[in-house]
């Protein structure tokens, strides 16, 4: 349908395959089916985005008006990652605080060029997890950080998009817990090569949603909602995905297609959303770390990284508290440890 709106909401059903089963999501995120034999992926409806992606559009409208009988209740339980294996997950790190307190944390200065240029690195991509599998890390001493992100994945992207053009290449957005091993980062980055060992899989919430189906929610090429994080239950932060920004997605886009093509299914993250009132809290324990210590409070007293047994919930919310990407649920474990400890 040219010229229609291309709302869609979609998630990966588990089914025993690397790659799942692509589901569309009802509007309410309640329901779910099948996306059918032509887009069995979600990779293989990037691949073909242009030609299917109106299709399911056309098909999610037919089960709105018939108001999605048939349909099975959704079950964030059976979600792998949107996602689950990637071309490429790029994040770069545009909050301007954020990269005030980190950098702060890493005794360094925040690079000369990081309002000119997004500062961007390449994480890994072969394993992404679903909202309600663990994050599994080795040992505790390696301070296990969250950082709550909202990210896009893109569709084909040649070399040369300017941010204009990129901003159309956007096929979905996405939110993800990329973690960092804290104990890590110094030694790695010290070798001038890097993050590699300091950052384990990342996580997704389950659906995946088109920028029209956010409607007003997207906004300037970025997510306009407050993201909640919680830590065993308990509000950690709630920053607003849109605010202090120094770039937005389509000149991230831009910039990573300077010089090469981006393929479909290509992540792109936005770093970790801060906001500088400290009423909106943090999305990464490190950073409220730093705000704790320039208040004054002693070591023994910060924030506590992430232990064995501790839960870490992330959504982002809409004004009526609906979640359009529903929530990444999880618990943290180390490997060898007894589940039953948690």
């Amino acid at each position: 349908m040219t010229g229609a709106s291309l709302s869609l909401r979609l998630a990966t059903r588990r089914n025993g395959t690397r790659d799942g089963e692509l589901m569309l999501v009802s509007a309410s995120g309640q329901r779910w089916t099948p996306a059918g034999s032509d887009a069995p992926t979600l990779q293989s409806l990037l691949d073909e985005w242009d030609a299917l992606a109106p299709q399911l559009a056309d098909r999610s409208r037919e089960l709105d008006a018939a108001e999605w009988t048939g349909a099975d209740a959704f079950d964030a339980g059976l979600c792998m990652a949107p996602l689950p294996r990637a071309y490429q997950w790029a994040d770069a790190s545009v909050y301007r605080n954020h990269a005030r307190l980190i950098y702060q944390w890493r005794k360094e200065p925040i690079p000369p060029r990081y309002e000119d240029e997004p500062l961007v690195y390449q994480g890994g991509s072969d394993v992404m997890l679903g909202p309600e599998e663990p994050v599994v890390a080795v040992d505790e001493a390696h301070l296990i950080d969250l950082e709550a992100e909202v990210a896009v994945i893109t569709k084909d992207v040649p070399m040369g998009t300017d941010a204009a053009q990129a901003a159309g290449l956007i096929a979905l957005v996405v939110l993800l817990n990329d973690v960092s091993l804290r104990g890590l980062i110094p030694g790695e980055l010290a070798k001038g090569f890097g993050f590699y060992q300091s950052k384990p899989a990342t996580s997704f919430a389950p659906i995946a949603v088109t920028p029209d189906a956010l409607g007003s929610a997207w906004k300037n090429s970025m997510l306009d909602l407050p993201v909640r994080i919680e830590i065993n239950g308990v509000r950690f932060g709630e920053p607003h995905a849109n605010s202090e920004v120094v770039f937005n997605f389509a000149q991230i886009i831009a910039h990573l297609a300077r010089t090469r093509s981006l393929a479909a299914g290509s992540i792109v993250g936005a770093g970790t959303i801060s906001n500088v009132d400290p009423a909106s809290g943090s999305a990464c324990i490190t950073e409220a770390r730093v705000r704790a210590q320039l208040d004054g409070m002693p070591e023994a007293r910060l924030p506590p990284y992430l232990r064995h047994g501790d839960r870490v919930r992330i959504c982002a919310r809409e004004p009526d508290g609906s979640l359009p990407f529903g929530a990444i649920d999880q618990r943290v474990e180390i490997a060898g440890r007894d589940r039953s400890a948690e």
